[in-house]
């Protein structure tokens, strides 16, 4: 449930009901908007009486959460979520280009992409030290050498680094290179992995799982943001259905609908969600028409000889064209490219 405060209450006053709330056991989520605080409720609410609450100094009214998922709701926050990390916006009236490769495989290859797209235009830059591959012989990752690169390249380009971390046990030496923790789709339901990147304070970009509904994946958020941690985006990549033309089908339906559900910044994949780059650019187009906050593109100079995902991955100056079309669309829609010395951001 939530807990609407009066437009005129008391710090003091939301503090009293935010202890009450921890002492009966459950968690209190503070929201603090223009016009009005909300608490937000979490966790074992049996011995949470209404009747108490109603009565305490400061509160205006209690609303009960119909959705599962109650601090991804737009209920429980109407407005839209906006982090900023590093230069990069995540969220807000501006989009939002992250690219890279797939996987970290050299400082030559990564410094050479690194450069090449934040000069088309890329707000962030994108590469796996650490991947999850279906099979086991596949390559899989530099490690923490790879981190370091990473590393490295931010320092050359100033673009913040979005990399993927795969176990709860690894994630303090991601954290320590990574300004960006992606959860993959195979460990959308790592619950244990969610706590942990919840609790690790870090920003998250949460992938779809292959099969999972927008109520599933909205709950793997909730994970997250019930830690504590409010910088959480989300990303569609694509969901497995019998359509074999493409590697995944892209439910660009979802663009618009989580953004009816949830006040998250929605990203959209067009790179895994075809496996195939010739689609790449068209798919992008369609995210950012539907409202998409921002895009994830894998972008490598010599695609046919990356160590994966070569396939779907643009070269530079494929990636340049797109940024230029992404620009032309959000334009028409009255969504420049994020523009972050001028954007408003939700302190976290």
């Amino acid at each position: 449930m939530m807990i609407i405060m009066r437009a005129d209450a008391r710090p003091q006053e939301i503090e009293t009901v935010v202890q009450c709330v921890q002492r009966r056991g459950a968690q209190a989520h503070v929201s603090s908007g223009a016009e009005r605080t909300v608490i937000g409720i979490v966790g074992d609410t049996r011995r949470l009486s209404q009747d108490e609450f109603i009565r305490m100094e400061g509160v205006d009214r209690i609303v009960p959460i119909s959705k599962p998922y109650k601090l991804a709701s737009r209920e429980f926050h109407p407005q839209d979520t906006v982090f900023r990390v590093g230069d990069a916006v995540f969220g807000g009236a501006g989009l939002t280009l992250i690219a890279g490769p797939c996987s970290v495989e050299s400082r030559s290859q990564l410094l050479e992409i690194a450069h090449a797209v934040r000069e088309a235009g890329a707000h962030a830059l994108r590469g796996g030290a650490f991947k999850p591959r279906t099979s086991p012989y596949s390559f899989q990752g530099l490690g923490e050498a790879g981190l370091e690169l990473l590393a490295e390249a931010r320092a050359a380009t100033g673009l913040p680094i979005v990399t993927e971390v795969m176990s709860p046990e690894q994630l303090p030496l991601v954290a320590r290179y990574a300004d960006v923790l992606q959860i993959g789709a195979r460990n959308m339901q790592n619950y244990a992995l969610l706590q942990a990147a919840g609790r690790s304070g870090k920003p998250v970009l949460l992938k779809r799982g292959p099969s999972a509904t927008l109520d599933e994946w909205l709950l793997a958020a909730e994970y997250l943001l019930a830690e504590g941690n409010l910088q959480v985006a989300l990303c569609e990549r694509g969901i497995r259905t019998f359509a074999t033309a493409t590697r995944n089908t892209t439910d660009i339906n979802a663009v618009p609908a989580l953004k009816d559900r949830t006040h998250l910044p929605v990203f959209l994949d067009p790179s895994h969600s075809t496996g195939r780059w010739e689609y790449v650019a068209a798919i992008a187009r369609a995210g950012v028409a539907a409202g998409a906050d921002g895009l994830i593109v894998e972008v490598h100079h010599r695609p046919q000889e990356a160590l994966s995902d070569g396939g779907q991955s643009l070269k530079p100056e494929r990636f340049a064209a797109l940024v230029s079309e992404a620009r032309q669309i959000a334009a028409v829609i009255g969504r420049p490219l994020a523009q972050p010395e001028t954007a408003h951001v939700r302190p976290a």
